[in-house]
């Protein structure tokens, strides 16, 4: 066993699936009602420097009535993106897998031929995807109904949600990232700048489109394209951000520092301005582009008693959007979809406490008691949210008998295939048979889902660990599903 774990410590994690999956089976079988870990996965963790009190793990087979594996499953941890679970679940069974979100745009004033002698009023309601081309759509109905020019002001209605937003750089310091993006009843297209990095080696040179610009952006490149390995190449970049919070004055991003060859077209997403500002810049840009008029400025405000709409825009269904949320791990989508839970069963506006209310009161129809659950926005990106393993695995196996298991499960990224999984298990008999959520924060990396084992049985595996080191501990992960794939 110990010749066996050498090799597999200095192999990389693709081929260290491959090879030792066969030795674990024949060398740590477990019987049906073990609690403990397999020998080799133990051995992992201790080299790489975890304690057993830093990790947690459950595993339990469908229809069984034991587990598995249940080592710390009782202990609360923090679960970082695996929360996604609870708040995606939630909403499949809370709201429907049809439900979808609305936007609507009000007339403040008289419509004159084609000319709106008034304001324009965009009522949001939490839509999670109101992204760059949904926003295009809904200014197009509004310009095929008629209206060219609007000679009042743009007026932004986010009074659905009830939300204190605090400091984005709160988090990590990085409050310009896109995942520190708070959520807003009219939230539109995450706020987001698209830095597309395209290598010209002809030139050495690195171009630098951003998708949309901005007119009160100020774009320095400064980047040096070289021969480097790409590795972790947002770390090589140099971006000094100033950007304007009240709107009066122009924004600048200069970038700085190395950009690979080897890397390819990426693309670097950023939030630099406030939420009326970039509504306001990108609504005039696209409704110019289709020959109209805007006379005014941008301002918030609701909308007015008794006006009906003049165009209503309806989301994708949220089966589609908890994709996003799953396999891309969007937290700005999850933290919308958390706060639409807290009025689906009560007025508006939307809060976090309704929102906490409501998951809580669904637990318990379901029979589910987590005493240990805290849900500060369900998306994970917290440093305060927890829950044990066991309990997230309970909920896991009480997902695959909901009547929106198709929906859930398909959401999830696939091994080797799509999502945060794509990079894992390749090459290895696992490739395409697990539905795995992943998670990862500073110290704290997290795995939860199914696994379609060889003998078509199908396993709920959740892998926690909080620990200083968790980084290192992705092989044991990896090496935990081809256990549960190949096990006898």
């Amino acid at each position: 066993m110990e010749l066996v774990l050498e090799v597999a410590l200095n192999m990389t994690r693709f081929k260290l699936a491959a090879v030792l999956c066969s030795v674990l089976v024949a060398a740590a079988p477990l019987p049906a009602a073990s609690q403990n870990l397999p020998s080799l996965i133990d051995q992992m963790l201790k080299q790489a420097g975890i304690p057993e009190s830093a990790a947690a793990i459950y595993v339990h087979e469908i229809g069984a009535a034991q587990s598995l594996i249940a080592v710390n499953a009782d202990t609360a941890m923090n679960p970082a993106s695996a929360m996604k679970l609870v708040t995606t679940f939630a909403g499949l069974e809370l709201l429907g897998p049809a439900y979808t979100w609305k936007t609507e745009l009000y007339a403040n004033g008289v419509i004159e031929g084609d000319t709106l002698r008034g304001d324009l009023v965009i009522k949001g309601y939490g839509d999670p995807r109101l992204n760059l081309e949904n926003f295009w759509l809904l200014t197009r109905r509004l310009r095929q109904a008629g209206v060219r020019e609007i000679t009042g002001d743009l007026v932004l209605d986010s009074s659905y949600f009830d939300v204190v937003n605090g400091d984005p750089a709160a988090f990590d310091g990085k409050p310009y990232r896109t995942y520190n993006t708070a959520p807003e009843a009219l939230l539109v297209n995450y706020r987001m700048l698209m830095l597309r990095l395209i290598p010209h080696p002809q030139s050495k040179t690195v171009r630098v489109i951003i998708d949309p610009l901005p007119e009160s952006l100020d774009l320095n490149n400064n980047l040096k394209l070289t021969n480097a390995k790409c590795n972790e190449w947002r770390d090589a970049l140099g971006a000094d951000i100033r950007a304007d919070v009240s709107g009066n004055a122009r924004t600048s991003v200069t970038l700085n520092g190395s950009y690979a060859i080897d890397c390819g077209e990426k693309n670097l997403f950023l939030s630099l301005h406030d939420s009326p500002t970039y509504t306001f810049n990108l609504f005039r840009q696209l409704w110019m582009e289709q020959g109209g008029i805007l006379r005014g400025k941008v301002r918030t405000g609701t909308v007015p008693e008794g006006v009906t709409p003049l165009e209503t825009h309806q989301s994708p269904p949220l089966a589609e959007i908890i994709r996003d949320i799953n396999k891309s791990s969007n937290n700005v989508t999850a933290r919308q979809l958390y706060l639409a839970l807290g009025v689906a069963s009560s007025e508006a506006p939307a809060t976090l406490t309704k929102s906490n209310a409501a998951i809580r009161q669904w637990l318990t129809s379901k029979r589910l008691n987590f005493p240990e659950l805290i849900m500060e926005n369900g998306s994970g990106l917290s440093r305060n949210e927890r829950i044990s393993a066991g309990h997230l695995g309970e909920l896991l196996l009480a997902a695959f008998q909901s009547p929106v298991m198709p929906e859930f499960v398909s959401s999830l990224p696939i091994s080797a295939v799509d999502g945060t999984m794509k990079k894992r298990s390749n090459g290895t008999a696992v490739a395409g048979q697990a539905h795995i959520k992943t998670g990862l924060l500073d110290n704290v990396k997290s795995m939860a889902g199914y696994v379609l084992d060889k003998s078509g049985r199908r396993i709920v595996v959740v892998f926690f660990v909080n620990h200083p080191r968790s980084a290192s501990t992705q092989p044991a992960m990896d090496m935990l599903l081809h256990w549960v794939y190949a096990r006898p």
